[in-house]
């Protein structure tokens, strides 16, 4: 049996084939919290510990998966996202912190617009009408639950064109909305198998909403080769790719589909290739949509964009 300072070190050795250093470690680092359920600090005090015999098995069978390039998400089916924790596989893409910059800007504008309402039934004190929210292409269900459990009043439809993601989706409705705290929002939320891209189908299944989202597919597929082989072989190519000779196909989409289902002085929301930024702007304005802003994350790229559906 290895010791937990013996795995740590092997580990790590073996993933700087992957990594540079820093990254290798804290791939290693958080492995061994899946293996033996003690955080960094606490394994340096008991650094001499010899695994018991179903951590070696883990630590031996998952290990090989991580040195082969599996993301460490995909190895413990796990990820944080906006504080919670998301059930994630091969079926959908692991979470990302500039995601969550994209969920802090909804939420800072929604919480300002809620605030500012005024109640939707006269003589009802705190009444107010439902947020009706989009999820478009939602994956694991990241950003959709992370608005129904944080706003309120919001009602959200996540929609997805993968059966396999929808299963995932659905068991991150039981882990975030109910983890550590009462039940939540589990009334408010609509799942839909749909094609968006597919005109017929997204108008026939979906409705008007007040807040459209969506970190849709963007990268040109001709940059693949030029990418880290743990997204490349293991996260979903629908959710990543599209054609090189039209990257802007689903923003075109998103744009066309609400200048009829985005309720007035509404809102969509977008991830953004930051190549492509600038285009996309300039799409939603083609398109009529009023204060379009692009967003840098805090890496200083061209991330997000938001547009207000209220016409001129």
């Amino acid at each position: 049996m290895l010791t937990y300072s013996q795995a740590f070190y092997q580990l790590k050795d073996r993933l700087k084939q992957l990594y540079d250093a820093d990254e290798a470690a804290a791939v290693a680092h958080l492995f061994l919290e899946f293996i033996t359920g003690l955080n960094k600090s606490d394994r340096l005090l008991k650094k001499d510990t010899l695994f018991t015999e179903r951590q070696q098995e883990q630590f031996d069978a998952k290990s090989k998966q991580l040195t082969k390039g599996k993301p460490i998400q995909y190895v413990t089916n796990s990820a944080w996202f906006m504080g919670r924790e998301f059930l994630v596989n091969e079926s959908v893409l692991i979470p990302r912190p500039e995601t969550e910059e994209l969920v802090q800007w909804i939420l800072e504008n929604s919480k300002l617009k809620i605030q500012n309402s005024k109640p939707a039934m006269e003589g009802v004190a705190g009444s107010r009408e439902r947020l009706r929210v989009l999820d478009i292409g939602a994956g694991s269900g990241c950003i959709g639950l992370s608005l129904a459990r944080l706003l309120p009043d919001a009602v959200v439809t996540c929609a997805d064109v993968s059966k396999d993601a929808m299963e995932v989706l659905k068991t991150n409705i039981e882990w975030v909305l109910t983890a550590g705290e009462k039940k939540k929002g589990l009334d408010n939320i609509t799942l839909k198998t749909i094609d968006f891209l597919n005109e017929t189908q997204r108008n026939k299944q979906l409705g008007r909403y007040e807040l459209i989202v969506s970190n849709p597919p963007y990268i040109p597929a001709s940059e693949k080769v030029n990418m880290h082989k743990n997204v490349k072989d293991h996260e979903p190519s629908i959710a990543l790719f599209v054609p090189d000779n039209d990257a802007l196909v689903f923003y075109r989409a998103i744009a066309a589909f609400g200048k009829d289902h985005l309720s007035d002085n509404g809102y969509i929301y977008c991830e953004l290739d930051a190549g492509h930024a600038e285009a996309c702007k300039v799409l939603f304005e083609e398109q009529g949509y009023n204060d379009v802003e692009i967003k840098k994350d805090v890496h200083g790229n061209w991330r997000m964009l938001r547009a207000n559906g209220l016409k001129g």
